[in-house]
């Protein structure tokens, strides 16, 4: 374990990033907050000196908020995100047009699309799906080859066996392995972050990362650009490079002109030598391993993967890595062999979900497993904003007699999206879904373990944003030996939760009830 000696490389390197009122202003809600009191103004305008005018703007309003609504209701979205935008157009009939059109015009983002598109072509065949494995799976699994097949198509991740998985109940309980694991890089480390932060666990990595610069190993990071309003400088790139450590944050934040601030890389992964490597929902801050409380105890999970899967972890890092670049995927980094663990049973698919394509990977491979469950299915999510697809899928699988458990957070960290999730209780304990609420604090964790025999733990939320907007990653996994102790992990967790029911439901403040009733109405736009 490190200490103060540790943690002064990062505390040199590391200064606070601005926070309240920047964070408010150049957030989603604070974008819709602008644009609803700019539309109050120009009402109130209109009410004032151009009072004449009032019925000529209430016609058009009204004419052009009818063919708004014609004109999403016949688009290929979500329906819950037509209903949304129907909404709020008919609220803000000017600017709510104005921000959609900002919204789907893709500004900023049409490049990134092309690029993204050239990247994943150049690298399509980098890492091949293995026939003899492909074969054993479809024997062993052949419920779960359609999903193998999907996910394979959409992004050629290939299934893998005879790799060794360790599951993590707490951050607390993967740190001190991954610092081992640090220690041990001899060619490469790629890290891939949403949240960076001050403090001990980012300050001890950032020393392991520093030294194996020095020692010649390849050391390359990406965080999310949120982190250069939240916690980071915006000249920490090139602090990190004078480490010997190469650095891109994705898409900083500049919400009025592009909409790269609704596409976050909200992944987090870490690739030791393609032969190692860690996801989950820890990131490299404090709070993620408890060393400081900010909503209670927080619970979160993580795996480390020890053989050929972890090459697919480097591909996602290098996809990323040369989407702002003009070079192509190093095939020197895939072509390592990867470690295998000798005895290790079951089969591990790890896979990626991207915005930029029309695919939604992380929704639809969680719904596969929920239209598959025979016995139960066991879910830890930190939010519950749910499109009517995702909340069909769960109703029904309770409904045809699968065992679905929930457990979300006792303490939240956002009160209004709290309250949000709370709008979704009633339909699924109606159709028989049991929920838990973590009375100790926080749940970050991302885990689906089902039937004994296939868990899926990675970055996604149970929201639009991991769902629809988000840069994701996780590992689906078949018969391999942690899932025993996902599951051991998921009761025991249980036990320390408050069961919802119907009556407590209705002790709910009315509050709350108002706050996520107002909330759903926005809930595709958080």
């Amino acid at each position: 374990m490190t200490h103060p000696a540790d943690r002064r490389t990062g505390i040199r390197l590391l200064k606070k990033g601005r926070r309240g009122l920047w964070r408010a202003v150049f957030s989603r809600t604070g974008l819709i907050l602008i644009l609803l009191i700019l539309n109050f103004l120009l009402l109130f305008t209109l009410f004032g000196s151009l009072r004449s005018f009032l019925p000529h703007y209430v016609s058009i309003s009204a004419l052009f908020s009818v063919v708004m609504a014609l004109y999403m209701l016949n688009s290929r979205q979500d329906p819950s995100a037509k209903l949304t935008w129907i909404i709020v157009i008919m609220v803000l009939p000017a600017f709510g047009a104005l921000f959609y059109l900002y919204t789907r015009s893709d500004l900023g983002h049409r490049l990134l699309r092309r690029r993204f598109a050239e990247v994943s072509e150049a690298s399509r065949d980098s890492i091949a799906q293995d026939p003899e494995t492909e074969a054993r799976f479809r024997e062993a699994a052949p419920d779960a080859a359609g999903l193998a097949r999907y996910v394979n198509r959409t992004g050629r991740f290939p299934v893998y066996e005879h790799t060794g998985v360790q599951y993590f109940p707490l951050g607390d309980e993967m740190f001190p392995v991954l610092l081992q694991e640090l220690e041990k890089a001899e060619r490469f480390i790629f890290l891939e972050y949403f949240i960076v932060d001050e403090g001990r666990m980012w300050g001890s990595v950032l020393e392991i990362l520093a030294r194996k610069a020095a020692e010649g190993v390849t050391v390359r990071m990406i965080y999310d650009g949120t982190c250069e309003f939240l916690t980071l400088p915006r000249d920490y790139p090139q602090r990190l490079a004078r480490l010997g450590i190469e650095c891109r944050p994705f898409a900083p934040i500049m919400p009025f002109l592009s909409t790269h601030y609704n596409y976050r890389d909200h992944r987090k992964l870490l690739v030791i030598d393609g032969k190692v490597a860690f996801t989950g929902g820890v990131n490299l801050a404090d709070e993620y391993i408890n060393e400081y409380k900010r909503f209670g105890h927080w619970k979160d999970t993580a795996i480390c993967l020890r053989g050929g899967a972890a090459q697919s972890f480097t591909l996602m890092f290098l996809q990323m890595w040369h989407l702002g670049g003009k070079t192509l995927p190093e095939a020197e980094f895939l072509q390592l062999p990867g470690e295998e663990c000798g005895g290790e049973n079951g089969f591990v698919m790890p896979y990626a979900d991207c915005p930029l394509d029309e695919e939604r990977v992380g929704e639809w491979v969680y719904m596969d497993l929920l239209n598959r469950a025979r016995d139960y299915v066991y879910i830890m999510t930190p939010y519950l904003i749910l499109d009517g697809e995702l909340e069909t899928a769960l109703k029904f699988a309770a409904e045809r007699g699968v065992d679905v458990r929930l457990i979300l957070p006792g303490i939240p960290d956002k009160k209004l999206v709290f309250a949000l999730a709370k709008t979704h209780y009633a339909a699924l304990l109606k159709s028989g879904v049991k929920i838990y609420e973590y009375r100790p604090g926080f749940v970050h964790a991302k885990v689906f373990v089902c039937d004994d025999r296939e868990a899926v733990v990675g970055t996604i939320n149970l929201d639009y944003r991991s769902l629809y907007h988000h840069f994701e990653c996780a590992a689906w996994m078949w018969d391999v030996s942690c899932i025993p102790a996902i599951k051991a992990d998921f009761l025991e967790t249980q036990s320390f939760c408050r069961e919802v029911s119907a009556d407590t439901l209705q002790k709910t403040s009315w509050t709350v009830k108002l706050a996520g009733a107002v909330m759903k109405v926005i809930a595709p736009l958080l």
